[in-house]
């Protein structure tokens, strides 16, 4: 009965007018009420259908417009990434959290959520325990954000651009951020897409120097490496300078957006009882300030950046 529900869910989420969101709490209920069948495999799964997805909008992008629009966003980014690592270091004494724990939930709310954690966690030596709890707390303030941040957006006019860049500054994972700029509309999701790629190439060096301060020894040990970025930049380039597939690369890139749906429910059913018990206040406390200081500060960047 379980796996027939589960299944029944997910392919609901591939039917057209679906939200992202509305897929996401679904799945999120699913996994807090009911054992999640086929963990391992979904959890595989669900890694390799969004980086696939990611690759797939690139099919609807038009690269120069996009190296233009990741550029905006270079400053924002590095200052970002800086200020974040520090402030999460810093709490992390303040609040009694775990070192190599509150790394990794720094990195992932730096970053790119649970693919800087998969990248920086064998490189510093970290435990089972202490990558479920930084992707339980990552995981938790992603869902929140996918929810929250559109309503804000509208509420404060923001327009397309502006939504996708906050929401690339804001919001710690790829597909969190790409589920809530497809729910803005216009404009946002090709900035938001483009400046999170380039935010998530910034995992490679900071898993070379993580690596060297945490485990000297051992540096050259190194995670997962991002190749969807590489491949969403060479399917916006082949969309892009050999017109005769623009008709082709839409519908590529629709495809890609009904999976990216399906995708976020498979994430959100990973979230279980025994994930929310294990993640404890003091990680989950570090998380939440995190994620309001960095949606707080890089919201003021970019009001304070449209005005003449």
């Amino acid at each position: 009965m379980t796996r027939a529900l589960f299944l029944a869910l997910a392919a609901a989420s591939l039917a057209p007018g679906v939200p992202a969101w509305a897929a996401l709490l679904t799945g999120v209920a699913f996994g807090v009420a009911l054992a999640p069948p086929w963990a391992a495999q979904v959890k595989r799964a669900s890694t390799w259908l969004l980086q696939g997805s990611v690759v797939g909008l690139g099919a609807a992008m038009n690269l120069e417009g996009v190296l233009a629009v990741g550029a905006r966003g270079l400053g924002q980014t590095l200052v970002s990434i800086i200020a974040t690592l520090l402030a999460g270091l810093g709490l992390s004494r303040v609040l009694g959290v775990e070192r190599l724990s509150a790394l990794l939930i720094s990195v992932g709310t730096a970053i790119c959520g649970g693919s800087a954690i998969a990248a920086v966690a064998p490189a510093v030596g970290a435990k089972s325990h202490q990558v479920s709890v930084s992707l339980a707390v990552v995981f938790l303030f992603n869902a929140l954000a996918l929810v929250v941040c559109p309503p804000i957006g509208r509420a404060l006019g923001l327009s397309g651009p502006d939504f996708g860049l906050w929401s690339a500054l804001a919001i710690h994972d790829t597909s969190s951020v790409v589920g809530a700029a497809m729910q803005f509309g216009s404009g946002a999701l090709e900035v938001a897409t483009t400046v999170k790629l380039a935010r998530a190439l910034w995992v490679v060096p900071l898993t070379v120097v993580a690596a060297r301060v945490v485990r000297p020894g051992e540096a050259g040990r190194a995670g997962p490496r991002p190749w969807f970025i590489g491949g969403f930049v060479a399917v916006a380039a082949l969309v892009t300078w050999v017109p005769g597939l623009t008709e082709v690369g839409e519908g590529v890139a629709s495809l890609a957006r009904r999976v990216l749906v399906l995708t976020l429910f498979l994430v959100g059913s990973g979230v279980t009882r025994a994930a929310l018990r294990e993640v404890g206040w003091r990680p989950l406390v570090l998380g939440a300030v995190l994620w309001a200081l960095v949606g707080v500060s890089s919201l003021a960047v970019v009001v304070l950046g449209r005005v003449p």
